[in-house]
């Protein structure tokens, strides 16, 4: 029989607040660096897949997409939250019994789910046709891309289970090398066989079951290196099923209303326009996003770590952890920030061609929106772990009503450019309410007023670039190289605030990064 006490300080290592939030933001800048990696691969993709399908069935294929994403929300069922702060919780106290009852709840939960979400799609295939789409070739492709439900909401599960369990690198193997390199081979496929949409769509159903059994593997490697399962008694494990279930079905909601707000917009596009709608906004829509980046990045090991701050009470650390990662995705999200809204106009014309001229507005416009929610940091998150739940799925509901009533009121007249203002305004509001929580639930500083010179600078970059892009007129080549100077500026001003030679010491063995960023205490 095995006892489950709690841990000792050798189980469970106490780190210190500037520790903790280094540790969090080496392990974050690795992932980052990962994400730079699919980035580039996803920009082929996307570049690649625009040009070479016809508008009508990349319109047809994103739209499909976005119906996939709605049901894979579903399908996870919150539990992509719920796994990153209760499983650290109960590993943090020794809950060993609890630690194993959640995994195989939540993983057997959604892989339930998504199944029968499948089966749904398919039995309601011709209410679809008749109500949603008239185009025969979207059902289709929404038919055969079903398959992703599961696939993509088993992924979430394992990125959390992967952020607790494993280290960093683990993480950045799976998702930032293999999955994009494995979405780029079939795209190339695509086009070397000159094969069609439906080839794309086998395509990515056969990635990601594939990344689906690596991610296994990782984690059974890494679950045994710990040796977690000498913790294993099944006779005492302890499925928390109200905590979990009290925690993740608000998050549902959320999810939900979250998915319905993004993927909306194509709805109402395809609903009132036309798939080229669909098409001139979803060209840019993943471009634009890339403002998200680094959040996304961050996000994997920061509701882990605040979890466990959260379970220590320690105030400072949380404090700490919050600021310190909310400056660091703004300083490091800039540059991608000026090339999509100061120079969006010709990055669109040079990677999509004049058939996506409009689009260029639409990116600058959805850039703004998305750069904005990215800039104050984790607060629905940090919401979530302080358990104010009912708060965040409140101003979800809020956020989906108004998306719904701008869609309502703007794509009908104004198209894809209307959809896009609409989709600013409702990121906007809902990050400011979110942050609004913030003073209410948490102790956390609304602002902290030694991080006022970071915003400014950026204002004040931004602007600068703006200005000169819409009088001067220039190539994206200069466009560019002025972006990075304003971004590498921008960080030497506040390179005190984001201490790089603290989180990363290793790097002031260069010479040029010593003289750059390296204070005068250092």
């Amino acid at each position: 029989m095995m006892n489950f006490e709690k841990p000792s300080t050798t189980d469970v290592p106490v780190t210190t607040t500037s520790q903790a939030t280094g540790k969090h933001l080496r392990g974050s800048t690795l992932l980052l660096t990962g994400r730079v990696i699919s980035m580039a691969a996803n920009f082929v993709v996307q570049i690649l897949i625009v040009r070479y399908l016809s508008k009508s069935d990349y319109g047809a294929f994103a739209y499909a997409l976005s119906l996939i994403s709605l049901g894979s929300s579903l399908a996870v069922f919150g539990f992509d939250k719920a796994i990153t702060r209760f499983v650290p919780m109960y590993q943090e106290k020794g809950e060993y019994h609890k630690v194993i009852g959640a995994i195989i709840m939540m993983v057997s939960t959604v892989f339930s789910l998504s199944f029968f979400l499948v089966l749904l799609v398919f039995g309601l295939r011709g209410w679809i046709t008749e109500t949603f789409v008239s185009d025969q070739s979207t059902v289709q492709l929404l038919l055969l891309l079903v398959f992703l439900i599961p696939i993509q909401a088993l992924d979430s599960i394992m990125v959390g289970m992967l952020a607790i369990f494993s280290k960093p690198s683990s993480i950045f193997f799976r998702r930032y090398v293999l999955g994009p390199s494995l979405k780029l081979l079939v795209v190339l496929l695509l086009i070397l066989f000159r094969s069609n949409v439906y080839f794309l769509s086998t395509g990515y159903i056969a990635s990601g079951a594939l990344g689906i059994t690596i991610y296994y593997g990782i984690l059974v490697r890494d679950l045994r290196k710990q040796e977690l399962w000498k913790h294993f008694n099944i006779r005492k494990i302890k499925f928390p099923i109200k905590e979990i279930f009290g925690f993740s079905t608000p998050l549902l909601t959320s999810n939900f209303v979250f998915m319905i707000r993004s993927q909306l917009v194509i709805i109402l596009l395809q609903y009132f326009r036309s798939t080229l709608d669909v098409a001139a906004y979803r060209a840019v829509q993943p471009v634009a996003d890339l403002n998200t980046m680094v959040i996304q990045s961050f996000g994997l090991l920061f509701m882990p770590a605040m979890a466990r701050m959260f379970a220590r009470k320690d105030q400072q650390a949380i404090d700490d952890l919050y600021w310190q990662s909310a400056v660091w995705i703004t300083v490091i999200s800039f540059p991608i920030f000026l090339l999509t809204f100061s120079l969006a106009q010709p990055l669109t014309l040079l990677l999509f061609g004049e058939r996506y001229a409009q689009s260029g507005w639409i990116m600058a416009v959805l850039a703004f929106g998305y750069y904005f929610n990215a800039a104050l940091g984790f607060n629905a998150d940090t919401l979530r772990i302080y358990g104010r739940l009912r708060y965040t799925v409140i101003i979800d509901f809020i956020a989906m009503l108004i998306s719904l009533a701008l869609g309502l009121i703007l794509i009908p007249r104004y198209g894809a450019t209307g959809a896009a203002i609409g989709t600013c305004g409702t990121l906007i509001l809902y990050n400011v309410l979110n942050h609004l929580g913030l003073k209410f639930a948490t102790k956390i500083n609304l602002f902290q007023w030694r991080y006022l010179r970071v915003y400014l600078s950026i204002v004040l970059g931004t602007l600068g670039l703006t200005i000169l892009q819409s009088l001067l007129v220039f190539p994206i080549y200069i466009g560019v190289g002025l972006a990075g100077l304003i971004s590498l500026i921008v960080l030497f001003i506040n390179r005190k605030v984001i201490n790089i030679e603290q989180t990363f010491p290793e790097l002031l063995r260069f010479q040029l990064v010593r003289i750059l960023f390296a204070t005068k205490s250092s």
